[in-house]
């Protein structure tokens, strides 16, 4: 697959792990956006939110899960933590597997007014 998040779950693409379970696997962003960002990704291929249906229930929350584990592990958790997913292109989606982006560490600059 030519997924780079497939490949870097399956170990082919190297990654800074940060916290693994059955279903999700999260690793350090290598360009950064906030002192303390990682993304939180399925193992199991979606190419992103549209691709959901009911029978993603368990997987969401465990996504949820495991973003919040990676808050409290980094140290970001008390104070506040951004959780971010971006769908499609115009919202900035560059890797169509579904993932979320747990900004933190520094106080976050506020989106409309």
């Amino acid at each position: 697959m030519d997924c780079v998040f497939c490949q870097i779950i399956q170990g082919a693409i190297p990654s800074q792990q940060v916290y693994a379970d059955e279903q999700v696997y999260a690793f350090r962003d290598i360009n950064p956006q906030a002192p303390v960002h990682v993304l939180v990704v399925p193992r199991e291929h979606l190419p992103g939110l549209p691709a959901l249906n009911d029978g993603h229930a368990a997987l969401l929350l465990a996504l949820h899960r495991a973003a919040h584990r990676v808050a409290v592990q980094e140290g970001i958790a008390e104070r506040g933590y951004r959780l971010v997913v971006n769908s499609g292109p115009d919202a900035g989606q560059t890797v169509f597997h579904l993932h979320y982006h747990v900004l933190g560490g520094a106080p976050l600059g506020r989106f409309g007014r």
